[in-house]
Formats: C-alpha cells, structure tokens, sequence
C-alpha cells in the first residue's frame, strides 16, 4: 500500500491488543487520538481512509492514529488510556511528538501531556472539556443509557443530531436508519466504558502543569460537551492559544474546511 506508505498495524498487550494505523512520509511524528465514535469502530483497515482524509499532513509528518485497547476493564479511566497510548507510543519508538486530540481524545491527550510530558511536543486539544458540565453529563448519560438497553439506531440518530450542524443533521437524516444496520458495532460494551471514563473525566487539577504549546479547539454551538468547555481549558493552561468556530458545533473539526490547515499552522510554528 504505496500510497502515502500508509499501514495497519496491531499491538498485543497482556491479554488484549490495541490497533493502530500510520501514513505520511515526514520526518516528524504526529499522533492523532480519536473521540468516543472509536468504541463503535476501530481504527483497523482504515489507513488508507484516513490517509486521504489527513493528507494535508502527511508531507511534514509521519502520522499515527491509535484506538483503544480491544478488551477495556470495566472502570478504565481517560487516565489509564493516556498511560496505554503512551506504552503504545514506546513499543513502537515514538519517542515525543505532536499530539491532537478530539474529544474524548483531547481528555486522554490532557493526561498524556501532563503525566507523561516527554513525550508530548506540541497539543492540539479540539471540541472536548477538562470537567463535566450540565450538557455533558445530560447528553452522554443518556448516550450511555441507549448503549445499556442495547438500542444502537437511536444512539446512533441522536450523536448524529447532536454532533453534526444543522445542515448536515438535514442532509444525513433521511439516511440514520440504513447507516444505523450498516454500521452497528457487535457489542456496545467498550462503547459503554469510555463513555462511563468521559462522564468521570476530570483533569482541571492537572492541566496548568501542562508547559507546552496547546493550541484549543472549540465550536460555539457545541451540543455535545457545552459551547464553554473549550474557554475554561484555555483559563487553565497557561499561554494557550484558542480558537472558536462560530456556528459550528461537536463537529467542527470535521465540518470547518479549515480546521486541518488551522493545525498545521500551529504545529509548525
């Protein structure tokens, strides 16, 4: 698979693996760290996928994108998935490198930064929160409670109307129940998991001891995880930068055409 020398990689660890996938021909090491969706799909088979998605990267960087392990103990907190992504990063002699983190990325990217320090050059930390708040602890507790009763096509309807911006939640509704029995995951127990370490997530203690550069990524119609979230990190790191995308939501890294350029340009600064 010559394109972008991208690849699909797997690491065994004790009794579980963790997938993970690579591309780009940089120098430079960037780790991308996924949101809650990873639970619902890994990043397995998709190197590819992603190599296009992010090839705006893929000239400065080699480029790495982890899942979580297969098999997560039932109380796996945002912390333990730091300490397994930078175990990850070791195995494969990642030494330091770029980090950015979407979502519930952007919380395991808190911990990263800040329990593992060496290893984080730079942070990117988009659309996610430090602490819970009302909207948070409102939308993703009732996520988590379709996920108990095993009713995957109205989670999945209700993150599309939430995450995506009302155009998009338009276009894509007539379409929620077939993507609904097309992309429904074998079990929802991982996805039940992470979201149980989001709902407990709290790293506002940790994240002014974070000393390099963050760069906070925000969408003002934020549905997800509050419009606020992203200021209140920005209080709490000293000298970050931010950004907010007006009229953009939990998707905003997605939908904002600017948001990989955004990154870029901060990354190489």
């Amino acid at each position: 698979m010559m394109i972008y020398h991208a690849e699909n990689g797997t690491l065994k660890m004790e009794e579980t693996e963790m997938h993970y996938i690579a591309f780009g021909n940089g120098h430079k090491q960037l780790i991308l760290i996924p949101g809650l969706g990873d639970s619902l799909k890994s990043v397995k088979g998709s190197a590819l996928m992603f190599a296009v998605l992010y090839r705006r990267f893929a000239q400065d960087y080699r480029v790495y994108v982890f899942s979580r392990k297969n098999k997560l103990k039932p109380n796996c907190s945002t912390r333990d998935m730091a300490a397994d992504l930078a175990w990850a990063m070791k195995q494969l002699g990642i030494e330091k490198a770029h980090v950015v983190g979407i979502s519930q990325g952007g919380m395991i990217a808190q911990y990263l930064a800040a329990d593992f320090a060496e290893r984080v050059e730079k942070l990117v930390l988009a659309v996610t929160l430090c602490r819970q708040n009302e909207t948070s602890q409102s939308v993703i507790s009732h996520w988590l409670s379709l996920a108990e009763q095993k009713d995957f096509p109205s989670l999945f309807t209700d993150m599309a109307e939430k995450i995506y911006t009302p155009k998009r939640v338009r276009i894509q509704r007539p379409f929620n129940p077939i993507l609904a029995r097309i992309l429904r995951p074998k079990s929802l127990n991982s996805f039940i998991i992470q979201a149980h370490a989001c709902l407990s997530h709290n790293s506002s203690a940790f994240i002014s001891s974070i000393r390099c550069p963050v760069l906070i990524v925000g969408g003002d119609q934020d549905q997800v995880l509050g419009k606020d979230s992203a200021e209140e990190i920005a209080r709490l790191i000293p000298d970050s930068q931010l950004k907010i995308y007006s009229g953009y939501g939990h998707s905003a890294y997605e939908e904002a055409r600017d948001f990989n350029l955004q990154v870029l340009e901060f990354l190489n600064a």
